[in-house]
């Protein structure tokens, strides 16, 4: 009888054992897939944009209170645009920007700030500035087809120089 109740208490341990390894493995994977967050960029923050005034200051004096942006405007420089963008990241799905705010601050032509203005992820949409892709030649031939038409090209006086 002691023998029998010697394997019930070491079969119940591990059965316990189990149950924990199990709790583990649940909790570790779980905390594997928690999101991971991701930011990008700079903008400033409204106590240091409260020192900026319209009309008053310049570029360079902008560039003293509050710092140079890292992107200016591409077709003329009237403007700084300070870009922040959050990404959440989860598992293997491709990462996700959740947030994006964009300061603009606009200067005339004597370099003077003329206006400053907030933008968010919602108030903007995806615009394609450039986009360069390279065009085949190849028509629906394989490669071997296409190594194969080369062979009536070549001539020997090609390799001769």
């Amino acid at each position: 009888m002691a023998v029998f109740q010697r394997a019930r208490t070491a079969l119940m341990a591990s059965n316990g054992l189990r149950r924990q390894a199990v709790a583990l493995t649940l909790v570790a994977g779980l905390a594997a897939c928690s999101p991971i967050y991701r930011n990008h960029g700079y903008v400033p923050v409204e106590n240091e944009l409260a020192l900026v005034e319209v009309g008053t200051d310049t570029r360079e004096t902008v560039g003293q209170k509050i710092g140079r942006p890292s992107t200016s405007g591409l077709l003329n420089d009237d403007g700084w645009y300070y870009v922040q963008s959050r990404y959440r990241h989860f598992g293997p799905s491709e990462p996700k920007e959740i947030e994006r705010q964009v300061l603009a601050i606009t200067f005339n032509e004597a370099g003077v700030v003329e206006n400053i203005a907030r933008f968010s992820l919602e108030d903007g949409k995806v615009v394609e500035i450039s986009r360069r892709v390279t065009e085949t030649n190849v028509k629906g031939l394989t490669l071997i087809e296409q190594l194969l038409s080369n062979f009536g090209r070549i001539r020997a006086e090609d390799f001769a120089g």
